[in-house]
């Protein structure tokens, strides 16, 4: 098969990958804005279908009222009604590159709201009737040097004599925040409570393009259902309802994710609901009873950091799914692999990609060949086809038969040139998803003016250069000349069209198909030199 058609399929392949990306996105817009007026009680999110109790009325704090936690890696902020986490910001990941603000995850004012709640319902709940009020010893903590761990206590005591101490403990390095509660029945009578935790976010935040096709929107994971997205269009249309051993619900979004994850041995409830413009995914926990004089301890895991694959595998095995390589997962990951262990290697970002590249490139070099090989013999047996198309044209059957014992005959595999391409697509799209989800390469430098390999050459080097190089590969071929003018002219803007799609897209992926492209060049002078030699010419 001639190269010039191999690069038409190319160009379809990524055209029509590009399109795809985008019909994804349209099928899942987002909902329409509403603005959240105040932060209402978690209790009140959570499913009608349950048996717990009556939903209760929400209460604001004013923001003087937040407990402020600060740690090595979170900063964040507490209503000390009911205990929800409603502010959360990361100071090792800044909002932008070389800036000295941390990056913002949870949320909430007048225009969006994305805050972690949780809370105990049941008959002698809290949060059944109305947000408690917790007592606080302090309006700030802070992680000191030298200390690894810190405990947030809150305390609130019912008009029964129940105490309930809601707890948060943070450990120096940890993304993951652990939300106890420790509830003393001081009563005369049996107390139930259940725990859910869930969270909340505003739906008319848009996130990705048609060349950075990133999502936000929820997720849950049960002991069926390893992984699977539940976009907020899905939560405004059909509320989840999922019974599971463990499980998990998270919000995704470019880089970051922000999960609760409760007790893996228990049958826990997965929920979602859609109110007033905020999509809400959370777990409720088996309901348990605490005999008077009795004490109970339950609880839960919230992550709210990066999509590090290491941190969240320690929280759930499944977790590390957010990660979210598409249906080439299993290209991709070996791929996320090799370039850590390069970057380990190497320490920058920008020549790991290179390292990777030639490896990748040298690992298909026989392949490579081949493609070449098959090509000259197809070109060398051109005259004999040609007689055959005049021997035999007019009839199909008897034309295909004689082309395939001319194939066996001269050993020639017509579709030879293709496997190297078949190949080297899947490997590109899926490296393609491993420089978009990772978040190590988010505001990697490389040299020069390439500050951040996840985002677009900011003056367009490397794509023209990638476009450069590939015209340069299609001069080097030797049927070029011998095609018509139109195909001709199709072929010559190819590395233009290539070129133009290329200017978006990140400059670690230009980096390497532009590497890969050199490399091409490369081993074509080289092959082309043996094929002389063996009269292939």
């Amino acid at each position: 098969m001639e190269s010039q058609r191999n690069l038409i399929l190319i160009g379809l392949l990524f055209v029509s990958f590009l399109l795809w990306q985008q019909w994804n996105i349209d099928q899942n817009p987002p909902a329409p804005t509403e603005q959240a007026s105040t932060l209402a009680a978690p209790s009140a999110d959570v499913p009608q279908a349950s048996q717990t109790s009556d939903a209760p009325i929400g209460a604001q704090r004013s923001s003087a009222d937040l407990i402020s936690v600060t740690t090595d890696t979170l900063q964040l902020k507490i209503d000390p009604v009911g205990g929800d986490v409603v502010f959360a910001a990361l100071p090792k990941h800044k909002l932008e590159q070389g800036g000295d603000e941390p990056l913002t995850i949870l949320e909430n004012d007048s225009q969006f709201t994305y805050v972690a709640q949780s809370g105990l319902i049941g008959a002698q709940g809290p949060d059944s009737q109305q947000r408690p009020t917790y007592s606080v010893e302090g309006q700030s903590f802070t992680l000191s040097e030298g200390q690894d761990t810190l405990v947030v206590p809150m305390v609130f005591t019912d008009a029964n004599g129940i105490t309930f101490e809601k707890r948060f403990t943070f450990v120096r390095g940890q993304y993951d925040v652990r939300v106890d509660y420790v509830v003393r029945n001081g009563s005369e009578q049996n107390a139930q409570v259940q725990m859910y935790t869930q969270l909340k976010q505003s739906t008319g935040k848009k996130e990705g393009s048609m060349f950075m096709p990133t999502y936000r929107g929820a997720a849950y994971s049960t002991a069926d259902t390893r992984y699977e997205k539940y976009s907020f269009d899905k939560i405004a249309k059909n509320n989840l309802a999922e019974l599971t051993e463990g499980g998990w619900v998270a919000m995704l979004q470019h880089y970051f994710v922000s999960a609760w994850v409760p007790q893996p041995q228990e049958r826990n409830e997965l929920y979602s609901r859609s109110l007033n413009g905020e999509a809400i995914i959370g777990v409720k926990q088996p309901s348990q009873v605490i005999a008077p004089g009795s004490e109970l301890t339950t609880g839960a895991s919230l992550y709210v950091g990066p999509k590090d694959q290491a941190a969240l595998s320690e929280l759930s095995p499944t977790l590390n799914l957010v990660v979210d390589y598409g249906w080439l997962w299993f290209i991709a990951l070996p791929l996320y692999k090799l370039l850590m262990f390069l970057h380990s290697l190497v320490g920058n970002w920008g020549f790991a990609i290179i390292v990777m590249t030639l490896i990748i490139r040298g690992f298909m070099y026989p392949l490579t060949k081949a493609q070449y090989t098959s090509m000259a013999k197809m070109r060398k047996l051109q005259p004999k086809l040609q007689d055959l198309k005049e021997r035999f044209g007019d009839d199909r059957q008897r034309m295909s038969q004689a082309m395939m014992e001319l194939y066996k005959k001269e050993k020639v595999n017509p579709m030879g040139g293709c496997l190297p391409l078949l190949l080297q697509f899947p490997i590109f799209i899926a490296f393609y998803w491993v420089l978009l989800e990772g978040v190590e390469l988010r505001h990697a430098d490389f040299m020069f003016w390439i500050t951040d390999l996840s985002q677009k050459d900011p003056y367009y080097i490397l794509p023209i250069l990638m476009g450069l190089s590939m015209f340069a590969m299609q001069k080097m071929q030797p049927t070029m000349a011998t095609m018509d003018p139109m195909q001709q002219k199709i072929m010559q803007y190819m590395p233009v069209m290539f070129t133009f799609f290329f200017l978006w897209f990140p400059a670690g992926l230009v980096l390497y198909w532009l590497v890969g492209n050199l490399v091409s060049i490369t081993q074509q002078v080289v092959i082309y030199r043996q094929l002389d030699a063996q009269g292939l010419k």
